[in-house]
């Protein structure tokens, strides 16, 4: 019923939103204590939340149960991937006048000239630009490696490593040289070809 009389009877001490139910609030409030009493027992990751908790753990599992309707590329959580095929790129950096698909991209990137690294390691305190960084990083200490190779079955620590070992299999060349037209199966390959060109 409150849904239909829109009573929102629990108000936050912090900020004074108000919330139609109890668990919101408990919710909410982790926003102002920086609780984060969930913890994942592979990475050591914690959360506020216990949903987030469960949407993490997708990265873990390798469920990738959304499916994007244009290229069929899936994903293990649903985001704003179509934002890819519109070629959308509404966010520009004002330092460098570089655009981006996504706001949180942005911020992210702004780091980059600020040369801020909020994100630092419990085991070794290196400390890194962006939280995806730091959880990557941290794999090195606990030897984790959730990207397996379904050809081969080797496993990798980051999914871009799996990315560059599934060229082994494909033999697929996607860098092309634009001055002779060469091509390679990894960026820092094609770059290392181009100094030939440039002289650098």
């Amino acid at each position: 019923m409150k849904t239909h009389t829109g009573e929102k009877g629990y108000t936050c001490i912090m900020c004074s939103k108000e919330f139609s139910k109890n668990n919101h609030l408990k919710r909410h409030m982790t926003t102002h204590t920086g609780s984060r009493d969930y913890q994942c027992k592979i990475c050591i990751k914690k959360f506020t939340q216990g949903a987030n908790l469960k949407t993490h753990m997708l990265i873990h599992t390798g469920e990738k149960s959304y499916k994007c309707d244009v290229c069929t590329k899936a994903f293990t959580l649903k985001a704003k991937h179509m934002l890819t095929h519109t070629g959308n790129k509404e966010y520009q950096c004002k330092l460098c006048s570089k655009t981006f698909s996504h706001n949180y991209t942005l911020k992210s990137h702004m780091k980059i000239h600020t040369g801020e690294k909020s994100h630092q390691c419990d085991v070794c305190s290196k400390t890194f630009i962006t939280k995806s960084d730091l959880v990557e990083h941290i794999r090195i200490h606990t030897g984790e490696k959730p990207y397996q190779c379904n050809v081969c079955q080797k496993k990798f620590s980051r999914n871009s490593n799996l990315k560059k070992h599934m060229t082994t299999h494909t033999g697929i060349k996607d860098y092309q040289c634009k001055i002779c037209s060469k091509t390679f199966i990894q960026n820092s390959n094609l770059m290392k070809h181009t100094r030939t060109h440039t002289g650098q």
